[in-house]
C-alpha cells in the first residue's frame, strides 16, 4: 500500500514536471507491468474530480481541454446513468494520459539525448581520411587526429570534439549552429569552410578561414574570423597573431607542408605524423628556431635538406629515426 502511494506521488510530480531521471526510469518500467492498473485508476479518477472542481481560466491547453469535455458530455447526456460513471472514467483517463503526454515531452527529449550513439574516426601517421557528418557537412581529417560526434544532431547546435587537425566543410543551417570542441578552442560556424589545428601536442594552434566566417572562442577571449584570414595562438606564452592569409588553406590536404615562424619542435612533430618517423634533438643544443617555409609533396629527405638551408640545423637519417643537430 505504502509502495503505491509512493508511486502515484511520484507520477503526480510527473505529471507536473517534476521528477528525476531514476525516479522517470523506475516509474516507467512499473508502468509496463499490468499490476499498476488500479493505481492507475485510482489516479485517473483523482485527476478527473481535481479537474472538474478547478476553474480552467488560464493557459489554452487547459482551455481546449474544457472544450472537449464540454462536447462529450453533451454527447453522452441520453445514457443511462449507469454509463455515465464509466464514460467520465474513460474520459478521466484519457485527460490523464494526454497529461502524460504534454508533460512527458520534457523526459522523452532528454532520454532521446542520453540514447544518442557517439561515433569516433581515427587516423594514424601519414594518414588523412575523409568523413562525412550527419547533417551533410564533410570533413577531412589529418594525420593522428580524432573526430568524435553523435550519429545524429538534436537540439539546438551540431557539435563535434577535434584532437588535431581537420578541415571543415559545414552544411549551411542558420538555426543550428555548428561547434568544433578542442582543448584549446572552440570554434562556432553556421557554413563555411575552415581548417582548425589543435593538437594537445604542439606549442602552436590554428584556425583558417577559407570562406565565411567564424567565432574563435578561448578561455578568456572571443575573436572573429573571416574568409582568407587566420590565427595562430602560442599556447606557451599566450600571445597570439591574426593577419589575412591569400594563399590555399589546408595545404596538407594534397600532401604539402607549410610553416610560417613554428617553433622548430612542432615541425619536428609534424613531420613525424605525416612520415610516420622518430625526430629526436641532440642533448646538451638549444633548439629555440622558427620555421618557415612551404613545401608540395616532397620527400621527407628534402625536407630535411630545406629546413638544414634555412636554419642550420642539421640532420643524420638512420632507417625512421631522424637526430636534429646544430
Amino acid at each position: 500500500m505504502e509502495e503505491k502511494e509512493t508511486d502515484k506521488s511520484i507520477l503526480r510530480r510527473y505529471l507536473d514536471d517534476m521528477y528525476t531521471r531514476e525516479e522517470a526510469h523506475g516509474l516507467l518500467s512499473k508502468l509496463r507491468d499490468s499490476a499498476s492498473d488500479e493505481m492507475l485508476g485510482e489516479l485517473a479518477d483523482e485527476v478527473w474530480e481535481e479537474a472538474a472542481a478547478q476553474d480552467f481560466t488560464t493557459g489554452p491547453e487547459r482551455e481546449k481541454y474544457k472544450e472537449e469535455a464540454a462536447r462529450l458530455l453533451k454527447r453522452i447526456e441520453h445514457k443511462k446513468r449507469t454509463w455515465f460513471h464509466r464514460i467520465t472514467k474513460t474520459v478521466a483517463a484519457s485527460v490523464a494520459v494526454v497529461c502524460l503526454i504534454w508533460g512527458g515531452l520534457n523526459l522523452w527529449n532528454d532520454m532521446n539525448r542520453q540514447q544518442i550513439v557517439y561515433l569516433e574516426a581515427f587516423t594514424s601517421y601519414g594518414e588523412r581520411k575523409r568523413i562525412q557528418l550527419p547533417d551533410g557537412t564533410l570533413l577531412t581529417l589529418n594525420s593522428c587526429s580524432r573526430i568524435r560526434y553523435p550519429e545524429r544532431f538534436i537540439d539546438d547546435e551540431r557539435r563535434v570534439e577535434l584532437e588535431g587537425e581537420g578541415y571543415f566543410q559545414v552544411y549551411k543551417n542558420e538555426r543550428q549552429p555548428f561547434i568544433v570542441n578542442t582543448s584549446r578552442l572552440n570554434v562556432r560556424v553556421l557554413g563555411t569552410r575552415f581548417d582548425v589545428k589543435s593538437y594537445s601536442s604542439d606549442e602552436i594552434v590554428s584556425v583558417d578561414v577559407e570562406s565565411g566566417k567564424v567565432q574563435v572562442d578561448l578561455p578568456e577571449a572571443m575573436m572573429r574570423l573571416q574568409a582568407k584570414e587566420q590565427v595562430l595562438i602560442n599556447t606557451a606564452s599566450g600571445e597570439y597573431s591574426k593577419r589575412r592569409e591569400e594563399r590555399s588553406v589546408a595545404v596538407w590536404r594534397k600532401g604539402g607542408l607549410r610553416f610560417n615562424s613554428t617553433p622548430i619542435r612542432d615541425v619536428a612533430k609534424e613531420l613525424e605524423r605525416m612520415y610516420n618517423c622518430r625526430i629526436t634533438f641532440a642533448d646538451g643544443q638549444e633548439f629555440s628556431n622558427l620555421i618557415s617555409g612551404e613545401h608540395d609533396n616532397k620527400s621527407l629527405e628534402a625536407v630535411l635538406q630545406s629546413m638544414e638551408y634555412t636554419s642550420g640545423i642539421r640532420y643524420k637519417k638512420e632507417g625512421n629515426n631522424v637526430l636534429l643537430f646544430k
